[in-house]
């Protein structure tokens, strides 16, 4: 939601650290994370949000406020330590009024190596560990943006992933405000296809599991089209896998394959395209977790460029990227020119660069385990470089 933006922009802008809590965590988990991290201040979103922390909130000592996005089913609650956003940014206006040098002092307030973000792992090998990252090392992927996501004039994304994930975060949100992009949310996790197919977007990251369901949609359908139907989206869908097939191997396809294509496109890819929520898609993402070579095969036969990158929470999002030019299915592709890869002895992927964290919160012997002397980064997934690209395991 946007609310979640303006509070994380204004957060950082007045020098502070951010975090981010997923809203299905538990009010236990809650008081975790606010402990672990000596949160002040706290957003929520909405009433079920609030009595959450409401719960808690005596176990949280350093906690002072709790800002409330929506207000619904709230008309009559009242408490000295809660208010509503509208409440907050009017204290904010009043603060600011007559101080025209409060901005300034705010925002250089921070230096490149203070800490701006904290991210917490998800947790599934014990409790959650606060990654806190610098301004240098979110600024640093940043930069990069438009070599991630090559930039047009008319760009626009769904935001929809939770945002204090560092995919959403970063590959979504910053990459956006970097980019001058046009961020649309999405209303719910339930309206996600009906909100693509209304953005039409020009860039998608998602999850693989995202990725499997979409394609999941398109062959129920196929199971209640006509007869025909079903041969014309075979024959398309040949046509689109020799145009892959070319792709993969570096060959320029002959134009009696590319006019076939550019029909299939009109006669069948176009609606499906369109169905899916991609048809304006320039460039479509997928990370985090493990994906099928053949599902992206699929996706690329439509005529929708896909690619694959590999990054941790621990590295502010990417680490390597499929280049445009050379696919290669099975791999994560090639490290992001501005960090290193390498593989150890033991076959574990090490990475270095502006981007990494400053460790763990509160956690200095994890930090040391992670981070060795020479500033790589041991991520914990076995991988293999070749001579074009890098595989990583799927197991981790």
């Amino acid at each position: 939601m946007p609310e979640w933006v303006y509070a994380d922009m204004g957060i950082l802008c007045a020098g502070g650290v951010s975090s981010g809590i997923y809203p299905t965590d538990s009010a236990a988990q809650v008081e975790y994370l606010v402990n672990d991290s000596r949160t002040r201040v706290i957003f929520v979103e909405d009433e079920e949000q609030l009595d959450k922390v409401l719960t808690c909130r005596s176990r949280c000592p350093t906690l002072e406020k709790i800002i409330v996005f929506d207000m619904e089913g709230l008309s009559g609650f009242s408490d000295p330590m809660v208010l509503s956003l509208a409440e907050f940014t009017a204290l904010g206006r009043n603060h600011a009024q007559g101080n025209d040098a409060l901005w300034d002092e705010m925002t250089g307030s921070r230096t490149a190596s203070d800490l701006a973000i904290l991210v917490y792992t998800s947790g599934t090998t014990g409790p959650p560990k606060g990654a806190i990252h610098s301004n240098r090392s979110v600024t640093h992927q940043m930069r990069h943006a438009n070599d991630l996501y090559p930039s047009t004039d008319s760009e626009e994304r769904l935001v929809f992933l939770p945002l204090c994930h560092v995919a959403e975060r970063v590959g979504g949100y910053y990459i956006s405000l970097a980019l001058g992009s046009v961020m649309n949310f999405a209303e719910s996790p339930e309206t996600v296809p009906d909100n693509l197919r209304e953005v039409q977007p020009t860039a998608f990251l998602a999850v693989p599991r995202i990725w499997e369901k979409f394609y999941s949609g398109i062959t129920i359908a196929l199971k209640d089209a006509t007869p025909f139907q079903n041969w014309m989206y075979a024959r398309a869908l040949a046509i689109g896998n020799r145009m892959t097939e070319c792709r993969l191997e570096g060959e320029a396809p002959p134009l009696p394959l590319r006019l076939a294509n550019r029909a299939a496109y009109w006669l069948v890819f176009r609606n499906i395209r369109r169905m899916l929520g991609l048809d304006r898609c320039r460039i479509a993402l997928t990370g985090a977790a493990p994906i099928s070579p053949d599902l992206i095969r699929w996706y690329l036969a439509l005529g929708i460029d896909m690619r694959e990158v590999y990054g941790q929470t621990e590295n502010c999002g990417v680490a390597t990227m499929m280049p445009a030019d050379r696919i290669k299915l099975g791999s994560v592709g090639k490290a992001a020119p501005w960090g290193e890869v390498m593989i150890c002895p033991k076959g574990e992927i090490l990475i270095k660069g502006d981007y990494l964290f400053m460790g763990y919160l509160n956690q200095p012997e994890k930090t040391a385990e992670t981070i060795d002397a020479k500033g790589w980064l041991h991520t914990g997934d076995v991988g293999a470089i070749d001579n074009e690209a890098m595989s990583k395991s799927p197991t981790g």
